[in-house]
Order: structure tokens, then sequence, then C-alpha cells
């Protein structure tokens, strides 16, 4: 017995839409300008937090209220990466449910909440809670700001874009350093009181971020995903009235721009693992191994940069951000040099050299500290060398999973992959850099260098084969939406 055809009051409503590619012909304007500072900088917000958190090291451990070991510190910094990722994960899903605008709301707020918290800890549990809630938003953020960058940055700028803000980052850690210069010299104020107010600043730069972003719409690519095809438009409209007004003339949109879809408002989780972990698991194997890596790399050696430096060359805690600056420097100019060449020369090309460079670089270095020859001025440098390429490596990992899957999962792909590539490289690695610190041996140490290395140059290696050519594409040209009508 055949079974009933469905009616077409069961079928998903299809539409065709032309938003992609009306976002895509815009120039750059300050309309991509103003977005870019508003969202992009949660990663200037990221880098003050861990800044912070490595800054304040020495203080934590001589606060009469907390009486950190360094092991302590080092849980401090697992559990803020906890937080991001637990907070990534639920939050992804919720952006991708919810629409990015509700979403970056949401998550600024649980930031500056959280931070606050953290600089009015009383006990050593209040400090671990506070950071991991911290770092619960900043996950939050990761997911909701890359999603609504990528949706709103034409292709032809949006490699050297999403670099430069991830390195932005760099800027936060700078704006750490100097802080913790000044908040952290027991003749300005007293330590116990300086270390606190570090976090607060942190704080009252979040309230002013929750203020930028007012203006700022909904993606239109999200809109137009879930059926809300007369609100996308919309969008699209005023961004291009902008445009016009900065007396920009828009090329006409071709008679088959358009794309077609079926309404959807929400995409089930099983489609979302039979998309990564089936359809495109290829890819799911390199943002894997390009976040995976990057996020012991970069932990492990930052959030225990403090320690290394009072243990190993005696340098006083308060004076530990003089060497941070030089190391945030050649952090952002790796991406800001070097970003460009993603776009022209290719992901896939520039991925590949970025991870292995890092890699064979930190064991040389490596190598130096365990035979005792760099000084502490010596290891700064031999880090900024380092970083500058390893730098765009990580926010290539980013970009990666960002831009190589469907729209409907956007948010929630890269908070899998932030989550189990921090999961594996970057909750473990301070705790264990931190116990290998504690023992002062230096060659244990180095071992633990080795090991990121070689992640590095193994990730190097699954780039350069199977890293897609996404450069100068529109988002539904490197992965095709779910919701396509073929």
């Amino acid at each position: 017995m055949a079974l009933p055809e469905a009616s077409d009051a069961d079928r998903p409503r299809q539409f065709s839409t032309d938003v992609p590619a009306r976002l895509e012909r815009l120039p750059w304007g300050r309309f991509h300008t103003l977005v870019v500072v508003a969202l992009g900088i949660t990663w200037i917000l990221d880098g003050l937090e861990v800044t912070l958190a490595g800054s304040v090291a020495g203080a934590l451990k001589e606060s009469p209220a907390l009486h950190f070991s360094d092991r302590d510190v080092g849980l401090a910094g697992s559990a803020y990466l906890l937080g991001a990722v637990l907070g990534a994960l639920f939050f992804g899903w919720l952006t991708d449910r919810l629409g990015r605008k509700k979403l970056f709301f949401t998550t600024i707020v649980v930031y500056l909440t959280a931070t606050a918290l953290t600089g009015l800890s009383w006990s050593g549990w209040t400090f671990w809670l506070f950071r991991f809630l911290t770092g619960a938003g900043i996950g939050g953020e990761y997911t909701a700001i890359n999603s609504t960058i990528q949706e709103l940055v034409p292709a032809r700028y949006r490699g050297f874009t999403d670099l430069v803000i991830n390195g932005s980052f760099w800027i936060g850690a700078a704006l750490g350093a100097g802080t913790a210069i000044v908040l952290l010299d027991p003749h300005v104020i007293d330590p116990e009181i300086g270390w606190r107010a570090c976090f607060l600043i942190g704080a009252a730069l979040g309230l002013v971020i929750f203020l930028m972003r007012m203006w700022i719409p909904e993606s239109p690519r999200w809109l137009a995903l879930h059926g809300r095809e007369a609100e996308a438009q919309a969008v699209a409209e005023s961004i291009e009235e902008r445009f016009r007004r900065a007396g920009h003339d828009l090329a006409p949109i071709g008679a088959n721009a358009a794309i077609r879809l079926k309404a959807r408002s929400h995409t089930p989780l099983k489609e979302v693992f039979v998309t990564l972990f089936r359809s495109h698991r290829q890819r799911t194997l390199v943002g894997l191994a390009l976040m995976a890596a990057q996020a012991f790399f970069y932990n492990a050696i930052f959030f225990t940069y403090a320690l290394v430096l009072t243990k190993f060359y005696g340098v006083s805690s308060s004076d530990v951000g003089w060497y941070i600056l030089p190391f945030a420097l050649g952090n952002f100019l790796g991406p800001v040099i070097l970003g460009r060449l993603f776009d022209s020369l290719g992901r896939r090309v520039m991925i590949a050299t970025t991870y292995a460079l890092s890699g064979v670089l930190l064991v040389a270095c490596g190598a130096l500290f365990a035979a005792g020859l760099l000084s502490a001025s010596g290891q700064t440098l031999a880090w900024m060398v380092i970083f500058f390429f390893a730098s765009p490596a990580a926010s290539a990992a980013y970009l990666t999973v960002s831009e190589t899957f469907p729209l409907e999962i956007r948010a929630l792909a890269i908070a899998v992959f932030y989550a189990v590539g921090t999961g594996l490289g970057g909750v473990v690695a301070p705790v264990l850099f931190g116990s290998l610190i504690e023992s002062g041996s230096r060659a244990s140490v180095f071992a633990g260098y080795a090991f990121g290395a070689a992640l590095m140059i193994g990730a190097a290696i699954v780039a350069a084969l199977f890293a897609v050519r996404a450069e100068r594409k529109p988002l539904e040209e490197v992965a095709t939406p779910l919701s396509a009508v073929t």
C-alpha cells in the first residue's frame, strides 16, 4: 500500500535569495571597519585576560587570601580554558539556533560579570570558579563573533581580516602587560589590591564593548538561511545604503547570483554529526589537527611564561610585563605582515609553512633553553621569532574551522573544534607545564616543548595534504549550505 505524499503545507518552504551575492560585491568600507572593531575587540579582551592571569602569577602566590603554588596557578589557567570549552559548546549551539546578535550580547555580559567577580575573589576555589565563568564568556564570544565576522566580510578580504582580528589578541596582551607593570609595582600600589584591579579593568572594558555593539545588525546570511528572507533583504539594503551614502557605486547583481534554499528553524544535532564526521570528515581531520596543535603550543608556553621567567631567570613578578611586551609585538606583527599571503598564495601553502616553521624553531629554542645558553632577554627574543610564525598559524586554525563548514552549523562547528582542540591541547597543557616548571628541571621543560613542536609539525603535514583552498571564495562556494536546493 502506497504511503500518502506529504502535502505542500508539510514541505519546507523554498525561496531564492541573493543576499550572499549582495554582501560579496561590497568594497571594504566604514561598515566593515566598525564591525571589526566592535566584534573583533573580543580577542583584545582575551589577550588581556590571559596576560593578566600570567602576569599576576607571582602576586597570586604571595596573596594572603590565596597562597597559590605554581601548580595552583596552572590550575587557574586550566579552569579558564575548561570554561571556554564548555561555554563555546553551549553558546555555539545557541548561536546557530537563536542568531548571532542575541548571543554576542549574552556572552559579553557573562564575561564582564565573571571577570569583575574574579577581582573580588576571597579564596582559591572562588578564584577558580570565576575564572571558569570568565572563560565560558570568552568561549561563547569566539563562536558568535567568528560566525558574524565571516558572514559580513567579503571573500577577497576574509583571510587577512580574520588573521589580523585573531592577532589583535596580542594588543590585549600588551595592554595586560602594561597594566600589570603599573598595578603590580609595590611602590605604586599594594600588590594584593593591584592584581584585583587588573581584572576589574577587564570588566570595565567589557561594558564599553557592550555599548559599541548596539548598532550591529543580525547576520543577513543567518536570517536568510532561517527563512526570514524579508528581514535579510532589509538588513542587506540598509548595509548597501551606507555605501551609497559614502559615494560608492555598487555593481548590479547578476541574474544567476541567487541561491535557492529550504527554510529551516534549526539544524538537528544528528545532521551536525553526519556533516562533520561523514560528509566533511576530511575537513574535520584538518580542523582537529590544527586546533589541537596550536592550543597545546600556545597554552603550554604562554600560560606559564611568567613562571619560566621567575623560576629559571630570577625575574621579579612585577617586571614580567616588560618581557611580555616584545613577545606580544612579535605575535601581532606575524598576522599583519603575513596575513595577505593567506589570500594570495593560498590557505594550504601558508598554513603548512607557518605550522612547520613554528615547530622547528621551538625545538631549536628549547634546546638552547635546556643547555642554559639563553638569558631572560635572549629567551624573549627567541619567543618573538617563533611566535611571529606561530601567531598567524594559530589564527589560521580559527579561520579554517569557521569558513570550511556549512553556514547552518558554523557557530557549533567552531565550538566543537575549539572545544576538542582546547580540551586535548589547552586544558592539560598549563597544568602539565606548571608541574614541569615546578620540578626545576630544564630537561623536563624541554621535553614538553619538543612534544608541542611535534604536534605543530604533524599539523603542518596534515594541512599540506588536505587543507581546503578557500581563498577568495564565497562561503557558499567553499561549503554548500545544508538547506540549499540542488
